[in-house]
């Protein structure tokens, strides 16, 4: 699979790219991530790609000449171009069966925000969707990005070393059930031991006894929390 990451950061990858399970994947030829700096493609002395907003307003927004120039260059890059996504708050809510669905592709193309976003013609222009990891604000979309691209390179053939693990991994299957609490050595821990049943031996109980604690931490992630407060944007 490839991944194309536009940005005007693109040393904020380095590490994240070469680390870890990501790495080895890289290395292995099992995904293909690339960078590509808008600014490269931003015109004039001082390459400016953002401006203020029409209208009045605090901040800058993206310039729709520099960004659609840029994923302009990547998407002729290949035969066939990838799926765009502006990563931005008010984007389509990624869960792990959008995970899922950019996993089955063969390319994406993932647009960083900066600023106050993007010029909204930048979105039109390339037909882009947008994508959110959740209802906060960021700096940019390069976290995002990052958190888009760990996600999707769990379920990618061979990425993994136990080819059941992503499978096993919350929100993943039919019932979209969050794990439950897991343990290791040692059986006792300031008091706190293993339950029994995961010494048992008794595979079906411990089937059962897992998926009771997943039931459990779900509805307790989904109920009502007593002293919500308001959210800000």
């Amino acid at each position: 699979m490839r991944i194309d990451i536009v940005t005007l950061f693109p040393d904020m990858f380095t590490s994240f790219l070469d680390g870890s399970l990501l790495g080895a994947a890289r290395r292995a030829g099992l995904i293909d991530v690339r960078l590509t700096d808008i600014r490269g493609f931003a015109e004039g002395p001082h390459r400016q790609v953002d401006d203020r907003p029409y209208g009045g307003g605090p901040g800058m927004l993206l310039m729709p000449g520099p960004v659609v120039s840029c994923v302009e260059a990547v998407q002729a890059d290949e035969a066939a171009p990838g799926r765009a996504f502006l990563l931005t708050p008010g984007g389509r809510p990624l869960d792990q069966s959008v995970v899922e669905e950019l996993a089955s592709l063969e390319r994406i193309v993932l647009v960083c925000g900066r600023y106050e976003g993007f010029d909204a013609r930048i979105g039109k222009t390339l037909a882009a969707e947008e994508l959110s990891i959740g209802d906060y604000v960021l700096s940019g979309g390069e976290v995002a990005a990052m958190v888009v691209v760990d996600a999707v390179a769990r379920l990618l053939p061979g990425v993994l070393g136990h080819a059941e693990s992503a499978g096993q991994d919350s929100f993943s299957g039919a019932d979209r059930l969050v794990e439950g609490p897991q343990y290791t050595r040692p059986r006792e821990f300031r008091g706190l031991a293993v339950p029994e049943v995961l010494l048992s031996g008794d595979h079906g109980r411990i089937a059962s006894w897992r998926r009771e604690q997943a039931v459990a931490a779900t509805e307790k992630r989904t109920r009502p929390h007593a002293n919500h407060a308001p959210s800000h944007s």
